[in-house]
């Protein structure tokens, strides 16, 4: 099933004064959506060469529910090309070279015991609360897909929660309209700038949760559930916004997919949000995963 192009002619779902164009989109979405996890998967034979067939089951996927796993036996190879070239096939070229990626964009994801990574928690194995990729990114930069590819799993753990970001606008919506225009406003999430020894390592930034796309007019988001160096504004909208946010992703939605990445499985998406269980490492069972942040949104969706 593909959802059919939001056609400017027929309003914006995302204009909180246009409730007609809202409800057509809202029910398109949730006519096809998916309702278990085991829904989002596909088994292909190898992700750095995807038959025509495979390629559309993950599209249907994608179109869906802005999210799609695949299961592939590549196993445990460590080869990169397997991120790049599946991403290729979806339209993803411009990585993001973040200042923890490797040389070639890709970030490899596992417990650092030295180095600068250590001092990030995405390089433990403590829990990962829901974020979206990159949401302290400048707006100039700011992140539309993401690959994640399993190499090798934890021993035990590291479970991954799974939101599509335009169910959580419709959650949110249908509740109270105000919540999304609170979410809407250009400063309401401020990131604070990051210092290192030379300085601002990372400048102050601040944007919307929510945001329509000026290149494609679809949803966006980004987000982060950490409470620490995180400034929301004050208004009383915007908490009870940021309140109710935090209460559906604690909840048991429907709509919460959870689903652990075996050895050649991985997940493309919209940048949805996501979450990390804690996890342990054994000595021949350390976990690692490749991720790839593209500041394009996967073609065809």
């Amino acid at each position: 099933m593909q959802l059919a192009p939001i056609d400017p002619a027929a309003g914006d779902p995302f204009d909180l004064a246009d409730d007609a164009a809202y409800g057509r989109w809202r029910d398109a979405k949730l006519a096809g959506y998916p309702r278990r996890t085991e829904e989002l998967v596909v088994d292909v034979e190898d992700p750095r060469r995807l038959t025509e067939e495979e390629h559309g089951a993950l599209l249907d996927r994608l179109r869906r529910a802005n999210m799609a796993i695949y299961a592939s036996r590549a196993g445990a190879s460590p080869d990169k090309d397997i991120p790049r070239l599946l991403a290729t096939r979806f339209g993803l070229e411009h990585l993001d070279y973040n200042m923890l990626a490797d040389d070639d964009g890709i970030t490899p994801l596992a417990v650092a015991g030295e180095g600068e990574r250590k001092s990030f928690i995405p390089y433990s194995n403590r829990p990962l609360r829901w974020h979206t990729d990159g949401y302290y990114n400048a707006p100039d930069r700011p992140i539309r897909a993401v690959l994640l590819h399993c190499v090798r799993p934890a021993a035990e753990g590291g479970v991954n929660g799974l939101v599509d970001h335009e169910m959580a606008y419709i959650w949110l919506r249908d509740r109270n309209p105000e919540w999304i225009r609170a979410l809407m406003a250009p400063r309401v999430m401020t990131i604070p700038p990051r210092l290192d020894e030379e300085g601002v390592a990372r400048s102050r930034q601040s944007g919307p949760v929510f945001w329509v796309d000026p290149q494609t007019q679809r949803l966006h988001m980004r987000y982060t559930a950490r409470t620490h160096s995180i400034e929301w504004t004050t208004d009383s909208e915007t908490r009870s916004a940021v309140l109710a946010l935090s209460e559906f992703l604690a909840g048991d939605s429907a709509w919460i997919f959870h689903g652990r990445l075996e050895s050649g499985m991985g997940i493309l998406s919209n940048n949805v949000l996501h979450d990390r269980t804690a996890f342990a490492d054994q000595p021949e069972r350390n976990r690692l995963l490749y991720r790839a942040r593209y500041y394009d949104r996967i073609a065809g969706t």
